[in-house]
């Protein structure tokens, strides 16, 4: 059996995590700079490290969720996790280019 690429499947979460959006901001929370971290280990288990806009963000229930189902979705994984933190906590700096440029901050 082969070795799985973890490159591979790193770059497949993210476009799965593209794909889903801050309702509250038309940018994905991936542009958004709320997600801090992904590791994949040999098991194809996955650990998402995200934040949110804020302790008080609306979707604070329900978006980790939303990732963690999107991403458990993906044939390759075997699980997902969500962890949050804010720690640091999420400022406008974390977004990319991409998203300021969409909300017009640049």
């Amino acid at each position: 059996m082969s070795e799985p690429n973890t490159a591979e499947l790193g770059d497949k979460i993210v476009r799965v995590l593209k794909t889903i959006y801050d309702p509250e901001i038309p940018v994905d929370i991936y542009e958004l700079g709320l997600i801090y971290d992904v590791f994949v280990n040999e098991e194809q288990e996955v650990k998402i490290l995200m934040t949110l806009t804020s302790p008080n963000c609306p979707v604070a229930e329900t978006l980790p969720v939303e990732v963690e189902e999107k991403v458990k979705s993906i044939d390759e994984v075997s699980d997902a996790i969500v962890e949050i933190t804010f720690d640091p906590p999420w400022t406008q700096e974390l977004m990319s280019e991409e998203a300021k440029l969409e909300l017009g901050m640049l």
